[in-house]
């Protein structure tokens, strides 16, 4: 038996809650619901991958035993680290096809896979476009759009977040047919040549998750069919989607002829209020425009009604009786810090766009629907 790890607890479960979360609980392939351990000296790289995504960290110090590497089933070794003591050391020792863990008095044993068998993901770093930016900046300009993105569209393409890197701005747009979100913001080095691809869903859904709300740098790598974003101790490797995104430049209407400018918290908070008596089938809701007063109609199936009325700045004879999805409006009001919001509009059967004072690089299109 060889003893391949000597640590405390927190060394190694703090590296591996950072990879673990692509793991997915059930796969084809046995050897995806592994984490491959690889220790050489007292560092320790863990990584983890689903075939599309490959999330990579490595951790040093307080780390003894025999270099080797081996791969294990991470929710069941995320399980047994999370049940220890915090104070805890744990011992990880290799006889066969078995890892033994040992803390105190407790000792638990998993099956492994080989290290060989581990599909790892080789990164296109030649050629790759570069982007340096924050990890706040970039995690910022994901929150704002991400939430538009489709679920399972059967247009593949619109289960991602488009992103644009064209001189020095940086652009984010999701839309899943009905709504669409549009983001930018500045880079502090200009790209080399024009960028445009679609990041999948589960990988802006890890990065919104893992990027800190700070300025630390992030650097971003470009490649014909992959992303790679390194980070803090983190290496991200992602797939790219291949389609063609829809123009978003099209969607975002250009000049619509009526403003409308409301309170942000109390819109958010008639809103949810009034979704009380939505149903899960009909998440409908009819705004109507009349005398500077909005009001705010929701019913459901068992004739059931709920209202709320706002009293709003709007031009004199601005009239208004529009239906849209409740979810839709509530969605962007929670992703948007802004005081106010501005509420463009035309007619009652044309899309609306919101934007934000204080935010002239935001955009948020929501088709209406009938009622």
């Amino acid at each position: 038996m060889s003893h391949f790890l000597k640590t405390t607890r927190n060394n190694l479960l703090h590296p591996l809650q950072a990879v673990a979360n692509i793991v997915e609980k059930r796969h084809t392939l046995p050897i995806l619901s592994n984490v491959l351990l690889e220790k050489s000296g007292e560092n320790l790289t863990l990584t983890a991958t689903d075939a599309d995504i490959q999330v990579k960290t490595s951790t040093a110090g307080e780390i003894g035993g025999e270099n080797g590497e081996i791969t294990a089933n991470a929710r069941k070794l995320l399980d047994i680290l999370r049940a220890l003591p915090e104070t805890a050391d744990v011992q990880l020792s290799l006889e066969a096809n078995r890892m033994s863990i040992r803390a105190g008095k407790a000792r638990f044993t998993l099956q492994t896979l080989p290290a060989t068998d581990y599909p790892r993901m080789k990164i296109e770093a030649e050629n790759a476009a570069r982007i340096h930016t924050s990890q706040q900046t970039f995690k910022a300009l994901l929150d704002q759009v991400a939430y538009a993105m489709a679920q399972q569209d059967i247009r593949y393409y619109l289960n991602g977040l488009l992103l644009v890197a064209d001189g020095d701005t940086l652009r984010a747009v999701a839309t899943d047919g009905h709504r669409l979100a549009y983001a930018q913001t500045t880079l502090e080095a200009p790209v080399a040549a024009r960028q445009e691809i679609i990041i999948p869903r589960k990988t802006v859904q890890e990065l919104t998750r893992q990027l800190a709300d700070n300025t630390d740098a992030l650097e971003v790598l470009i490649g014909p069919a992959q992303i790679t974003f390194r980070f803090g101790s983190i290496e991200l490797v992602s797939k790219l989607i291949d389609g063609k995104f829809p123009d978003y430049e099209r969607v975002i209407p250009q000049a619509l002829p009526h403003t409308l400018q409301l309170d942000r918290a109390a819109f958010h908070d008639a809103l949810s209020r009034a979704s009380i008596l939505t149903s899960d089938k009909f998440r409908g809701v009819r705004l109507v425009l009349e005398n500077k007063v909005l009001k705010i109609v929701t019913t459901n199936s068992d004739q059931e009604e709920a209202q709320e009325e706002l009293e709003v700045a709007a031009a004199e004879g601005q009239a208004l009786d529009i239906g849209f999805n409740i979810t839709y409006l509530l969605d962007v009001l929670n992703h948007l810090d802004s005081e106010q919001i501005d509420w463009h509009f035309n007619d009652n059967n044309s899309s609306i766009l919101v934007t934000a004072p204080d935010n002239q690089n935001f955009k948020y299109v929501v088709m209406p629907m009938r009622i």
